[in-house]
């Protein structure tokens, strides 16, 4: 399972690219396409630059589809794959059915065009702690400019809206018991219909990919069931829908996957994956002492 957008940070894979060959390439490829070089950009910063979503998007691709190459060598071969947001791209890379220098592409103007939606229609997200999927639902149905984005597990949503309407969800949460809102740190009302006018652009960059069948089954955390094809449209409507990650869990555990592995920097995805499936395995690799320890054989990868 792949991270999205809110995991990257100064020295973002730099441990990795100073030591690992498949994470040098994956960041050196991805500077060549984006124009500048990566791998400083990821080691230096500045922060905010970083946290800049046009910015973060394809550079925590490329960290991550360069961890993942690297634990391929070393014998990783996963039943299935999924991702969180912009996740998602890093997995249909890994699944096969993205190529990686179209996957930056893609990336690159899906950063773009949403940085642009959300500078036209200011907006934000925040965290609803301690409240059930349907009192978000309900919370959110009652105030205009406020949607459901992240089903990250039980006890967590994040909303998506306008600035103004954020704050009266607030307000409205806390009367309904919620135990906590967070508002997080992001420029935009992401997985929210404030980014309809990022479809366009975002469209014209996934047809121009070079699409193929998935080799490795991949399960979409939008449709909530494996994907054959049809990736554009898939894409197309995660733009403007919530990203269904904790039931997507529960599925797939139900179904029998029992071990799960979060692959890219941060450790956000696996924390959430111990509430939404208790009884299965999980673990993370994101950095040096993380991928040795894989290839190892160790428990260093265990926890979060």
């Amino acid at each position: 399972m792949f991270p999205g957008q809110g995991s990257q940070a100064v020295g973002m894979g730099a441990d990795l690219y100073a030591a690992e060959p498949r994470v040098r390439e994956a960041l050196d490829a991805a500077g060549e396409v984006l124009g500048y070089d990566a791998a400083r950009r990821c080691a230096e910063g500045p922060r905010e630059v970083l946290d800049r979503t046009e910015v973060a998007q394809p550079l925590l691709l490329a960290v991550s589809v360069g961890i993942w190459r690297a634990l391929a060598d070393r014998g990783l071969c996963p039943d299935a794959v999924l991702g969180h947001s912009l996740g998602e791209y890093t997995a249909l890379v890994a699944s096969g059915a993205l190529p990686y220098d179209d996957a930056l592409r893609v990336v690159r103007a899906r950063g773009e065009a949403m940085a642009r939606a959300a500078a036209a229609e200011p907006g934000g997200m925040a965290a609803v702690l301690g409240l059930d999927d349907a009192a978000v639902e309900r919370l959110c149905a009652g105030v205009d400019g406020v949607w459901p984005a992240n089903y990250n597990c039980p006890g967590q949503v994040v909303v998506s809206g306008r600035r103004e309407a954020l704050a009266a969800f607030a307000a409205r949460a806390a009367e309904a018991g919620a135990r906590k809102v967070v508002p997080l740190a992001v420029s935009g009302a992401f997985h929210s219909p404030l980014m309809e006018p990022a479809l366009p652009a975002l469209r014209e960059a996934l047809e121009g990919a070079a699409w193929r069948p998935p080799q490795t089954r991949f399960f979409s955390v939008c449709s909530l069931r494996e994907e054959t094809g049809g990736f554009v449209e898939l894409l197309l409507r995660q733009l403007v829908s919530p990203v269904r990650f904790g039931p997507a869990v529960s599925l797939l555990q139900a179904a029998g996957y029992d071990a799960f592995l979060e692959v890219g920097p941060g450790a956000v995805l696996s924390g959430l994956v111990r509430r939404s499936a208790p009884q299965a395995r999980v673990a993370r690799v994101g950095d040096l002492e993380t991928l040795a320890a894989f290839a190892a054989g160790d428990d260093r990868t265990e926890g979060a």
